[in-house]
């Protein structure tokens, strides 16, 4: 039986090793299914090396009850000297015949989504990132949850 415990806590360590790129990975659950556009999630991000490139996504976790095949999202950072960016982005949830593309599992679509590639931070400190649904719908039904996720981008040589 110990060696079970011993085979689970090493299998453990080597997921947790197998993802050293990552920095920063935290979605949020949305309330009900029901995405307010008022209603943005908040990332801080503590960002000390401005030598690295970095690859920003947004995760999203949608039901196979979301009635549309894009998601539409304002992105907005606020460096640590309060110089705010703030971009528009579309997502494709689905292909023209009604087929997810995110990884599914029972109901639930997964995705993460490269929305900045290969960028450099100019200011070390803490970066808040936001996500705001910018549907034409003021309360977005079937998105799970939402979240950014920053990893090292790998050096081509």
């Amino acid at each position: 039986m110990k060696n079970i415990y011993l085979v689970l806590l090493c299998a453990l360590f080597c997921i947790e090793a197998c993802d050293k790129a990552r920095l920063f990975d935290e979605n949020k659950e949305i309330a009900n299914e029901q995405w307010y556009y008022k209603n943005h999630l908040l990332f801080d991000v503590n960002i000390e090396d401005t030598n690295k490139f970095y690859n920003i996504y947004v995760n999203l976790r949608v039901s196979n009850d979301y009635k549309y095949c894009n998601l539409f999202m304002m992105l907005h950072q606020t460096s640590p000297s309060k110089l705010t960016l703030k971009e528009r982005k579309e997502f494709i949830l689905a292909d023209e015949s009604g087929r997810w593309l995110g990884k599914g599992l029972g109901d639930l679509y997964d995705y993460q989504i490269q929305v900045y590639p290969n960028i450099k931070f100019h200011e070390r400190g803490i970066y808040r990132f936001e996500l705001e649904q910018n549907m034409r719908n003021d309360t977005l039904l079937n998105v799970k949850s939402a979240g950014i996720r920053i990893e090292e981008a790998a050096l081509v040589k």
